[in-house]
């Protein structure tokens, strides 16, 4: 058995035009809605086997927030330049990639990618995952090898405005 969370980065600020949209931080929702929505996943008794994130400074601000929260050591979290703005064809050899050993496993990166990835694996009909979403996918097999389109069974879809009705994407 392996499951696959599938997170979209919290939300980001634009205040400094001058940044690069690669170097981006977070702004004040953001720094809220990744700690309240790693508490989630804590309060469901989920742990990580391995962290991944995109190498955008958003998206792993928001990895290292849920590994303090998660218990999950921020150094041991794996930088891929190939999560930053990946499409389907890049997210799917990323899994497949994975070390066996590996049964949960963090994915940290950026939309439209983590919504069509969610679609594919299980035909979930998403239309958009939001800042700081969690998509959990499980597959009923032991490698990431045979992760493939529609063979993942989406066992639970968590975003900020589920618990916040203020919120926005």
């Amino acid at each position: 058995m392996k499951l696959l969370l599938l997170i979209r980065h919290a939300k980001s600020s634009w205040k400094d035009t001058r940044l690069d949209d690669h170097d981006r931080t977070l702004n004040k929702r953001g720094e809220h809605d990744a700690p309240f929505m790693a508490t989630v996943l804590k309060k469901k008794h989920i742990t990580t086997d391995l962290i991944i994130s995109s190498t955008a400074t958003r998206a792993l601000l928001t990895a290292k927030i849920f590994a303090k929260e998660l218990g999950y050591k921020k150094d041991h979290i794996i930088q891929d330049k190939g999560l930053y703005l990946a499409e389907l064809e890049e997210l799917i050899e990323i899994v497949k990639q994975l070390p066996d050993k590996n049964s949960v496993v963090c994915l940290f990166g950026h939309n439209p990618g983590i919504t069509s990835f969610t679609n594919f694996l299980c035909n979930a009909g998403i239309d958009n995952v939001p800042t700081c979403g969690i998509c959990a996918i499980s597959f009923p097999f032991d490698s990431w090898q045979e992760v493939a389109s529609g063979n993942g069974k989406l066992d639970f879809f968590e975003f900020p405005k589920l618990y916040f009705k203020d919120a926005e994407d």
